[in-house]
């Protein structure tokens, strides 16, 4: 690995210690804000549609208004929680991430696309392009801190 030595890395040293490492990650947080987006919507279902089912109840059971109440005030915070950390949208962000990286790993393997042979530099352009990848959504997420600073004010 004298190339590592002088300052350079290869593929194989990009792809396991960079590449493959931020697809994992991006594949694992998108499979947990799914699993939360999922579990508050089912959440929200269920008590909405036992809300009308429990005012049938309410003339003979009288627990049964206060149930109604407490079922309607969980639906608002689970819709209150899904609103401010937006698990919908960081799974498909975070999917979106994914897929893209893995998009320009395969094609680099391929040489297909812009890594074709034609291509004198095929590998700066596979890091250029995945650190392009990276680097949005950091971009992204530094922005919605800034806009969420101004609003404080």
């Amino acid at each position: 690995m004298e190339a590592e030595k002088n300052g350079y890395i290869d593929y194989c040293t990009y792809r396991d210690e960079r590449l493959n490492n931020q697809i994992d990650w991006y594949d694992e947080k998108s499979g947990h804000e799914k699993k939360w987006y999922y579990a508050i919507k089912i959440l929200q279902v269920i008590f909405s549609a036992s809300i009308p089912v429990l005012t049938s109840f309410v003339i003979d059971f009288h627990w049964a208004l206060r149930l109604i109440g407490v079922l309607g005030g969980l639906v608002t915070v689970l819709e209150g929680i899904s609103s401010v950390m937006k698990f919908h949208e960081k799974w498909i962000q975070y999917r979106t991430i994914s897929e893209s990286l893995k998009r320009e790993k395969y094609m680099f393997e391929a040489s297909a696309g812009v890594y074709d042979a034609a291509n004198t530099d095929e590998f700066k352009t596979l890091v250029e392009r995945c650190e392009t990848i990276i680097s949005s959504e950091n971009i992204n997420w530094a922005n919605m801190g800034n806009n969420n600073k101004g609003r404080g004010k």
